[in-house]
């Protein structure tokens, strides 16, 4: 049986789950987007049937430059259940935010219970205490649940992969915790020159079972590469498994079979995203490491203010050291490091939580570009849970602050900022509601114009009869410099319901130039006086 303090543990965690999951009940109004879902649901032929069709494709193929076959088997279940209607699609994409929710709250709650365990016995403390410990894991659950910033995970379809992914990496993590509690209850001292210690841990069940969760996190998304790395950093605090040396040693090599599955995912991304890549001269190294470093600010601007959040971040053109906006987020970025490290004397709390939140999101930095994004708030989904764990244990210490008045307008506090993040998420959440709101709001807010998004509108607007709003967002987008093949088919093809064929047949022409073979073809099949 579970003891009182398990129940409420789960308890709380259940409650964080309900609460995130009646929030998000919203997006069950919202259509399918033209932003992925096409691609990833709409037009995806073979996760039509669950068959070996599906699992030839999904395991060893590449599909809209991606490499994630579990996300394809889940979108094939959906579909399966749900055909083309989106509520049935948005619907798992709740239940798993819920779940995710869930899991955050027991993952902190844990870690907290190892820090007190390792870093405060033997030191007589009020915090963390049982209560203080549960009020963090609740407020750190709810402020991953609830914010804004995770809305683009959600209410999209298509990023299904980054839900799936968090599930399993939060799950192995957790598994890990009770394999490491269980090596140091078994023996606080591991002896690394011990000639069976290599096999024992190879051996164990709750290790491959965290080995085996890391492989379904991989095979839902490959942002999970970096589970070894933040392994190394619990092994370092709260666990202190990488001091002396000879326990350093043993450390990494239990950490070799998670670095060769990460390897080999970022083999296949890399191939499967191939002709996504930006080349160096394109965007020179200097460049992507500027505007990496003010992302890493950025980010954390959009945790404490989550306003103008898009789904959609213009690479910026005027990247420069010498820009204010670049040198600050580079001081601040130093700065921050520094303290974290001269704090690391005494409390290496901060510097292990800024450490798990660079190491997450080095993947999706930029370093190695992918489209022409600059960042995305679905990219947050994990590092985030870092930065609110600080603000979950800051919470909880004030809230157990003795003094009734502290106490009683903490908790006010506290709760009218749920009340604003819920309100908040159910704002953004409506401008997923379908691609002309999406991408009208993209036009509206973005401090740069997004040829993407005047394409995307374009296409909405034609298939609600607004012709001439569609050929007017179809040039912009063409003015805006887009060498998409696929715009000027698409504007082909309405030109020529327009009756304009002579534009027609220019933009067929320029989409055959850019590789697309149907508007090679298109003149002689479409115009009696084309040969």
């Amino acid at each position: 049986m579970l003891s009182k303090k398990e129940n409420v543990k789960y308890f709380i965690a259940g409650l964080a789950s309900i609460i995130t999951f009646l929030v998000y009940l919203r997006t069950l109004r919202n259509e399918f987007v033209d932003f992925d879902d096409s691609e990833y649901i709409i037009e995806n032929d073979f996760i039509r049937s669950i068959n070996t069709n599906l699992f030839t494709k999904a395991f060893f193929e590449f599909h809209a430059s991606n490499w994630h076959p579990l996300t394809w088997l889940s979108h094939a279940i959906d579909y399966a259940i749900w055909g083309l209607n989106p509520l049935g699609h948005h619907l798992t994409n709740d239940i798993l935010h819920a779940v995710n929710t869930f899991l955050v709250v027991i993952l902190v709650i844990r870690l907290v219970e190892a820090w007190k365990e390792t870093t405060i016995k033997n030191i007589s403390l009020t915090f963390p205490d049982d209560r203080a410990i549960l009020l963090t894991g609740g407020i750190t659950g709810l402020l991953f649940g609830l914010h804004p910033l995770h809305v683009e995970s959600v209410a999209w379809a298509a990023e299904r992969k980054d839900l799936l992914c968090a599930s399993f990496f939060l799950l192995s993590i957790i598994i890990y915790m009770k394999y490491v509690g269980g090596q140091k209850k078994n023996d606080r001292r591991q002896d690394a020159e011990d000639e069976e210690w290599h096999r024992k841990f190879f051996t164990n069940r709750i290790y491959l079972f965290s080995l085996g969760l890391f492989t379904l996190a991989l095979l839902s998304k490959p942002m999970a590469v970096t589970l070894p790395a933040v392994l190394l950093i619990l092994d370092w605090y709260p666990y202190k498994r990488t001091q002396p040396v000879k326990l350093l040693w043993s450390s990494l090599v239990e950490k070799i079979p998670f670095v060769v599955l990460s390897l080999i995912s970022s083999i296949l991304t890399i191939l499967a995203q191939s002709g996504a890549i930006q080349s160096l001269e394109i965007m020179p190294l200097s460049l992507r490491v500027l505007v990496a470093i003010k992302s890493l600010i950025d980010y954390l601007g959009k945790m404490v203010l989550p306003l103008h959040l898009l789904p959609f971040y213009a690479y910026p053109r005027d990247v420069s050291i010498f820009s204010l906006k670049y040198t600050s987020a580079i001081v601040l970025v130093v700065v921050i490091t520094s303290v974290c490290i001269i704090m690391a004397k005494k409390h290496k709390l901060f510097l292990s939580v800024w450490a798990y939140y660079v190491v997450t999101l080095v993947p999706v930095l930029g370093i190695v570009q992918v489209g022409a994004q600059a960042m995305a708030d679905r990219y947050m989904y994990l590092p985030s849970l870092g930065p609110f764990l600080i603000i979950g244990l800051l919470a909880a210490w004030v809230m157990r602050s003795r003094n009734i008045f502290v106490k009683f307008s903490s908790a006010a506090m506290a709760i009218f900022a749920f009340i604003t993040l819920s309100y908040m998420t159910f704002e953004h959440i409506d401008k997923w509601r379908n691609t002309l709101d999406l991408w009208s709001y993209v036009i509206e807010n973005s401090p740069e114009k997004v040829p993407i998004a005047y394409k995307n509108r374009a296409a909405a607007l034609e298939i609600s009869g607004r012709l001439d709003e569609a050929v007017q967002d179809y040039n912009t987008a063409v003015a805006l410099g887009s060498i998409d093949a696929q715009l000027f088919s698409d504007r082909g093809l309405l030109n020529l319901r327009l009756g304009q064929e002579e534009r027609a047949i220019s933009d067929f022409k320029r989409a055959c130039e850019l590789g697309d073979s149907f508007s090679c073809n298109a003149p002689k099949y479409l115009f009696k006086n084309v040969p």
